[in-house]
Formats: C-alpha cells, sequence, structure tokens
C-alpha cells in the first residue's frame, strides 16, 4: 500500500495510507499518565478514529485541553447509557443538567431506581471501562437511524431527528449499542481513568474531573435550592408540553408557538408575582438584592418585580451599584495586572452602606455618579428619601455577597439570585449547557447594541466565567429565591442573529473551535420571528424591542 508521512512529536514516520490517528499516536508517543482524547491533523481537532490519508502533522490533544474534557464526559455518559441498557431492558436515561460540577439525571425503568440500582450501574460501567472497548462512528442512511431508535423507543431522537434535513447521520456505536451525539467521542472506553456515581433522589449524579485536574473529582456540595428550581422548571416543561428541542420543534411546524410563548411568558410574569409577594409578607424588608451571571435578564427581571411590588403598595426605588466603583486609580487589579472591575473591592464599600444605613433611617441622601468615560466619581445632585411604603432595589454580581451590605441587618434583606437555567435539552442524551444560553444571549446583545463581535465575546467568556465564579456561584445558595429567566422558545428567535455573527469568525481564530460548537447545536433549532416576542420580555433585553431596557 501507499506510504505516507506524519511528523508527530519531533519525529517523522512513514504509515501506510489510511492509518487512524490513534495508531499512529500509538506508536509514536510514549503512553504517559494522562489520556489522549483526541488529535490535532494539521492543526484541526479531530477524532482518534479519523483516518489520515496525506503527509501531514498529527499531535496529541490530551484530556488536561478544554475539547478533550468535553469529550471525556461524553463518552462516560455513553458508558453510563450502554450500562443501563444492559442492566435494565426498555430502561429510559435523561441526562438533566449540571449541578456542582457533576451531571444530574434519572433512570426510567419498570421499578424506581434506588440506590443499589445506582451502585449495579457503577459496577457496570467499570466493567465496561475496564474492558477498553472501541467505540465505533459510523454513517446511516437517516431512514436506517430512525429504524434504530424505532427500536429501541427513543421518541425523543425522533422527534429531534426528523427535523434535521440532512439524508445521512453519524451514529456511535459501543459494543452494539447505538446513539447520536453532538461532538466528539474518546477513541474507546478504556480512556477513562476517573468518575464516580452515586444515587441522587430521584436519579443519579455523574461526577467527572476537569481539565485543570484529571485525576481527581472536584467536591460536591448538595445545593438544594439550585435542585428545587430545576424540578420548577422540569415542571413548566410539562405544563408548555416541552421537555426536548424536538417537541419545541413540532410547536414551530405545527403553528403552535405563538401559544407556547404567551404561556411561557405567564409562567415567567406569574413566578415574579409570586417572588413580590414574598417580600410583601415581609415587613422588615427594605433591601431588595438581586444578583446572578452576565446575560441573566437581571435589568428587565428588577422592572418586571418593581411592577410587581407597585401592585403590592409599595414604592420601590433603584440604586445602581455601577455608581458605587472607586475612582479608576483605586481599582483593584487582577493576577495580570488588568484592573479587576468584578472584585468586590472595585466598589466603595464604606460608602455604599453609609448611604444604605442613611436612607434606612429616614434621611434623604445624595448619591454618587460613575462618569465610565472619566474613571471618577462625581456629585450630580441625585437625592433621594425613602417614603414610608418604600423600598430599594439593588441589582448586580455581588449581591449575594454579604460583605456587601455588612452594615444592613439581615431581616432587612430580600435576597434574589436570577440565572438563565438550562430549561431542555437537544434529547435525553445530549444536553443544552446553561452557560450556552447565556453566552448565545450576550453574542446577540453584544453584537446589536455594544459594538462587540461574537468573536470579542467569546474571547472575553473565560474571564467573565472565571469572575462568576469567584464572585457570584459560590453565593447562589445564600438567595431567599431563585428565579430560573430562561424561556424555552428563546434560541428559536436568538439563533438567526448568532448564527450571522458567528459565521463571521474564521479558522485563525483561537475561538474557532467554540463557534463550530455553538453553530452546531443552534442549528437544531426550527426560527421563530422575533414580532411574536412582547416587549415586557426578559429575552428583549437581548433582541431589542423592550419597554424596560435603554440600548
Amino acid at each position: 500500500m501507499d506510504k505516507i508521512e506524519i511528523s508527530i512529536s519531533d519525529k517523522k514516520l512513514l504509515v501506510e495510507k489510511g492509518t487512524d490517528a490513534y495508531s499512529i499516536i500509538n506508536k509514536s508517543v510514549k503512553n504517559g499518565d494522562i489520556p489522549v482524547i483526541l488529535s490535532k491533523i494539521n492543526g484541526e481537532y479531530k477524532e482518534l478514529t479519523t483516518s489520515v490519508y496525506e503527509d501531514s502533522i498529527v499531535e496529541p490533544v490530551y484530556m488536561t485541553n478544554r475539547l478533550a474534557i468535553k469529550a471525556y464526559i461524553r463518552t462516560l455518559q455513553f458508558i453510563l447509557i450502554k450500562s443501563v441498557s444492559d442492566l435494565f431492558k426498555d430502561a429510559k436515561v435523561i441526562i438533566e443538567h449540571s449541578i456542582e460540577k457533576a451531571l444530574f439525571g434519572k433512570v426510567y425503568k419498570a421499578t424506581s431506581l434506588d440506590a443499589s440500582d445506582v451502585e449495579k450501574i457503577k459496577n457496570r460501567m467499570q466493567q465496561i471501562i475496564d474492558s477498553n472497548i472501541p467505540i465505533r462512528k459510523l454513517s446511516f442512511d437517516k431512514k436506517d437511524a430512525l429504524k434504530i431508535f424505532e427500536g429501541y423507543k427513543m421518541d425523543d431522537k425522533l422527534r429531534l431527528l426528523k427535523h434535521v434535513s440532512s439524508d445521512k447521520l453519524k451514529l456511535y456505536e459501543l459494543d452494539g449499542r447505538y446513539d447520536y451525539f453532538y461532538g466528539s467521542m474518546a477513541y474507546s472506553t478504556g480512556a477513562i481513568k476517573t468518575f464516580d456515581l452515586k444515587y441522587y433522589k430521584p436519579g443519579f449524579i455523574l461526577r467527572y474531573p476537569s481539565a485543570e485536574d484529571p485525576f481527581r473529582l472536584p467536591g460536591f456540595v448538595d445545593q438544594k435550592k439550585l435542585s428545587n428550581i430545576f424540578y420548577e422548571t422540569e415542571q413548566w416543561g410539562n405544563i408548555l408540553g416541552v421537555g426536548d428541542v424536538g417537541s419545541l420543534n413540532d410547536k414551530v411546524a405545527n403553528g403552535k408557538i405563538g401559544y407556547m410563548i404567551r404561556v411561557a411568558e405567564a409562567l415567567h410574569e406569574k413566578k415574579i408575582a409570586y417572588i413580590a409577594d414574598e417580600i410583601t409578607k415581609k415587613k422588615d424588608v427594605k433591601i431588595v438584592l438581586i444578583a446572578g451571571p452576565s446575560s441573566s435578564g437581571k435589568t428587565t427581571f428588577a422592572r418586571r418585580l418593581g411592577i410587581q411590588l407597585r401592585v403590592n403598595g409599595l414604592a420601590p426605588i433603584p440604586i445602581s451599584l455601577d455608581d458605587y466603583f472607586v475612582d479608576r486609580e483605586h481599582t483593584p487589579k487582577d493576577e495580570n495586572g488588568e484592573y479587576d472591575f468584578e472584585s468586590i473591592y472595585a466598589l466603595d464599600l464604606k460608602l455604599f452602606n453609609s448611604n444604605l444605613s442613611d436612607i434606612l433611617h429616614g434621611k434623604e441622601v445624595e448619591l454618587p455618579f460613575f462618569n465610565f468615560k472619566t474613571g471618577m466619581r462625581e456629585w450630580v445632585g441625585k437625592k433621594i428619601k425613602l417614603p414610608s411604603n418604600g423600598l430599594i432595589i439593588i441589582e448586580g454580581i455581588h449581591g449575594l455577597n454579604e460583605m456587601l451590605t455588612s452594615s444592613i441587618p439581615y431581616k432587612n434583606k430580600f435576597k434574589i439570585y436570577i440565572s438563565a437555567l438550562t430549561q431542555l435539552n437537544i434529547d435525553n442524551h445530549n444536553r443544552i449547557a446553561t452557560t450556552d444560553v447565556r453566552i448565545v444571549r450576550r453574542i446577540v446583545r453584544d453584537s446589536l447594541y455594544r459594538g462587540y463581535s461574537a468573536e470579542d465575546t467569546l474571547k472575553m467568556w473565560p474571564s467573565i466565567k472565571r469572575g462568576e465564579e469567584k464572585n457570584i456561584f459560590i453565593f447562589q445558595e445564600n438567595a431567599d429565591v431563585m428565579f430560573n429567566s430562561t424561556l424555552v422558545y428563546e434560541l428559536c428567535v436568538l439563533k438567526k442573529y448568532a448564527l450571522k455573527e458567528l459565521e463571521k469568525i474564521n479558522s485563525t481564530s483561537p475561538v474557532y473551535y467554540e463557534m463550530l460548537r455553538l453553530k452546531s447545536f443552534l442549528h437544531f433549532f426550527r426560527d421563530v420571528d422575533v414580532d411574536l416576542v412582547p416587549d415586557n420580555s426578559i429575552l428583549r433585553e437581548f433582541v431589542g424591542g423592550s419597554c424596560f431596557y435603554k440600548y
């Protein structure tokens, strides 16, 4: 057979044309402790099953790589699904959402899942991992793939794939079990070195390592409030009759999306009214603190909450944390020597607490104004005095951190955590990450109204996430109430705006593969006209036309 020249790890070797990347790397790279999950062929990320047909540069991609750890987790999920099918005939696995750096899911079978069942599944997973079984990627005619999923009674896959226009589909096969995943997979089950599976009523928690520490599982802290909000979201999905992208696309295709949008928006309004009622019941509450990560819809939520508080006879007064930034020269810096505007010490905590205390004691207070152009605080004569039925609404990333309002008695505060928590997945085995909804929102708003390209936004996102981990997520369980700002239909609306911007990113960009991933999952959604979105919707904060938001 013909030979080709491969450059790998400062070596050159001749291999037969059509040799896969796994075999090339296995021959050339000394086996280390950290598993090789993917490969790079001539600078492009590829699965290890990829065959090489021309002279190429081949590089191993270890699980310390961000894309590789995603493939690791996806492989672990496939092993879980295969294990359940081996143990429980006709059982259904649903990977629902992430929680505390792990995945929560459920197994539906003839009898309710219990701790002993989960232990059996875990043991079967370890057997499959120890057997180092290859995972194959195979091409099927769409009709043949649908027959496979009909045999598995996977209605979610059938709903999804009937809306896919391609006549060919790529399925993964593990020891006779087929499944459809979007995203890369490891070469074999032996790539999994570290995992855990625990019973977590009424389902399970699947734990995995991080790219930063590939051989140790991160600690798991139970988050009851977050779990409860995910359960509430599941109930909303049941009310709407939408549990996955396929069922959402059915609503669009059947012309029922307008009614579903109105119900989805009504669920938001009802929850906001409930939160306003809870605040009103607490007669001592004078300050409402709203915190959440980027692109959660905090501004619109705060305005809508203010209306519901008005309905209850209260007089909400907004105060912006942005006006309490210290002068630019006093702003703390991060480890790279850059200004850290997300640090709580970027705020004048002493002045902020002094102003709040004076307001609560009935004094008239002049509020500062921060001039972002000059980087300096100004005094422009803005004065407020709290009426007898008044309360202050403060919205910002540090709202749940007690340090922000340390001088204010706890009984005078009501804390709200808001985030766009995933409301539906592509199908039972393919999640939409919570952060992906916020990334898409941010890309659309940044491109339409803030002058940033999708590439700019994606480059900033890792820094944004680090700030959220440090300043928001660690305090989320301190909230009195949580609000999920995701709307089940929103990606159908955001899709066309986001794709237009993502398509401007070329292959030389450091965020090129992130762009491909986002484009891949957005293509599953059918388009919905933005005109169907009401002007008070949280979604309007990102696409424009909001009656609350200044662009």
